[in-house]
């Protein structure tokens, strides 16, 4: 542990509030980076690049040898501050953020170097006590995480269900699964709030896993056992929630309504959180029997009951609905089915997408495109663009799905990418951010 007044924390609460997910500056925040860094770390971590990097892009910085370097970044990576990523020679690191990152990993381990009860009650004050930080993480667009339907209510359904909305086809074609104790309902446990559900939940996958697996944070399952997992959450009404990537998704939880962060963000923020799947529950009243299942197994409070015609029925309200096919599931009358919505949120490709677009509407796009401040140049552009990105958006016509997929596109050709390119992406594989799926999505 280290100490308050130090410089070296201040630094490090600035250049996490850097990153996308950010970590808005309170005496809280201050406290839990004390908790989860020694002085030295958090030294080194202020320095790092918010982007995959390399040992060698970094070891002029730390003033270390490569050995050295790697022994610091790995050490670091052994505490899930940091994802390490191989692929053939290649070898790179990622600054893992706040949430859906090292706060996560922290309780999902299960040795005792932390003091589990302290974190899990600042933490629970930082989300909560002003709702800076909670908004911060979930007011994002694109969100950092979506709700993945329940594929199984469609087997009777016309609607076409995309394969990155499949949690069954995520499993199937990931190349390596962990498995986890459930962040969010270990830190109720902390807090002498445990539910009724089981922790041992929570999938790591691709990549991420494989930096899991390396680091002891998680324990390598089969796909079968993951679908054996999922299929028995979903039997128990538990959400799954995700990555909110197309491809090379890096994290799968079966949420309930009682612990999830993600839920209770949505209940407290709404649509804002762009947390819902393309996808919304319809009710046939003709065939509803009002027996209040659905109301009950709601995880997002979105199902009254209504009478009609002196019946009672379900009513579904389509702005609360997240999508998950709960109720669809356990309607005893199949009255319940899941729709698609008109107005189909993009999902974006990769982890790449995700961070620059959501950079580029928090304003904060400059910080991963000028990192070197040593550079006048860089210092230069990186408030210039800080300014152009303060502007409102509707001044911001790059914010335009159009623009902006080009946008995407030329900053995939730039350094900015390599790393992403090497280690996420198949060797040759060109990668389009037009996103065409949304208009072929749209003419059915």
């Amino acid at each position: 542990m280290g100490h308050l007044t130090s410089k070296s924390y201040f630094s490090l609460q600035k250049r996490l509030n850097d990153a996308v997910q950010g970590g808005p500056n309170t005496e809280i925040f201050h406290k839990i980076l004390d908790l989860l860094f020694s002085e030295e770390e958090a030294k080194v971590v202020t320095i790092l690049p918010l982007n995959m990097f390399k040992i060698e892009d970094v070891q002029k910085k730390i003033g270390k040898t490569k050995t050295e370097c790697k022994k610091i970044l790995n050490g670091l990576a052994d505490k899930g501050i940091l994802f390490d990523f191989k692929f053939e020679d290649t070898q790179a690191y990622f600054l893992a953020p706040t949430m859906a990152g090292f706060f996560e990993f922290t309780l999902m381990r299960t040795d005792n170097n932390r003091d589990h009860k302290i974190f899990s009650e600042l933490l629970s004050n930082y989300l909560h006590k002003d709702k800076k930080y909670l908004k911060e993480v979930f007011i994002s667009n694109p969100g950092i995480a979506r709700v993945y339907p329940n594929e199984e209510v469609f087997l009777n359904n016309k609607s076409v269900v995309l394969d990155y909305e499949r949690a069954e086809k995520i499993i199937k074609s990931a190349s390596v699964i962990t498995l986890g104790r459930c962040f969010c309902r270990h830190k109720m446990q902390h807090q002498g709030k445990l539910c009724k559900y089981p922790q041992e939940t929570c999938m790591t996958l691709n990549q991420a896993a494989e930096s899991a697996i390396r680091h002891n944070l998680a324990k390598k399952i089969t796909k079968e056992k993951a679908l054996e997992i999922l299929k028995r959450c979903r039997d128990i009404g538990l959400v799954q929630i995700g990555d909110n990537v197309e491809e090379e998704v890096n994290w799968l939880c079966n949420c309930c309504s009682c612990c999830c962060e993600a839920l209770n963000a949505y209940k407290k923020l709404g649509n804002k959180s762009h947390l819902s799947s393309n996808f919304v529950a319809l009710n046939n009243r003709n065939v509803c029997l009002g027996c209040k299942i659905c109301l009950e197994k709601c995880p997002v409070g979105a199902i009254k009951m209504r009478k009609i015609s002196g019946k009672d029925c379900a009513f579904v309200n389509k702005n609360k609905c997240i999508g998950c096919g709960v109720c669809v599931h356990f309607c005893p009358s199949k009255s319940l089915s899941l729709e698609r919505i008109k107005d189909i949120q993009i999902v974006p490709k990769d982890t790449f997408e995700r961070i620059i677009l959501t950079a580029l509407n928090k304003g904060k796009l400059q910080n991963y495109l000028f990192e070197n401040d040593e550079v006048i140049t860089h210092r230069v552009l990186n408030r210039f663009l800080g300014f152009i990105l303060s502007l409102e958006p509707s001044k911001r016509l790059i914010a335009q799905r159009q623009l902006r997929s080009r946008f995407l596109n030329m900053i995939a050709k730039t350094h900015l990418y390599s790393n992403y390119d090497k280690v996420l992406h198949k060797k040759g594989e060109k990668i389009d951010y037009n996103h065409s799926e949304i208009d072929l999505m749209k003419k059915k």
